[in-house]
């Protein structure tokens, strides 16, 4: 998961927390129309970016992955 990957995730839940806090969803069907309107705004946002930089943001490694990548490269700057 890169950096972009992590912002869109934050801002997903974030919108989420705030319409839920706005609209006060009782019921587990209208948490589920809350967190779908959350989801669709980071949606919307990545295809934005997406269509600005002409390429996916998407990409195929994990946050362990990253951190073991970083640490690869740290040890050889070490080096």
């Amino acid at each position: 998961m890169t950096n972009l990957e992590l912002v869109l995730n934050m801002l997903a839940e974030t919108t989420t927390t705030e319409l839920s806090k706005k609209q006060k969803p009782k019921t587990f069907i209208e948490n589920k129309k809350v967190a779908k309107k959350g989801g669709d705004v980071a949606g919307n946002a990545r295809k934005d970016i997406e269509n600005k930089l002409g390429e996916s943001v998407i990409s195929p490694l994990n946050a362990k992955k990253l951190g073991k990548r970083n640490d690869d490269e740290i040890k050889s700057i070490e080096e």
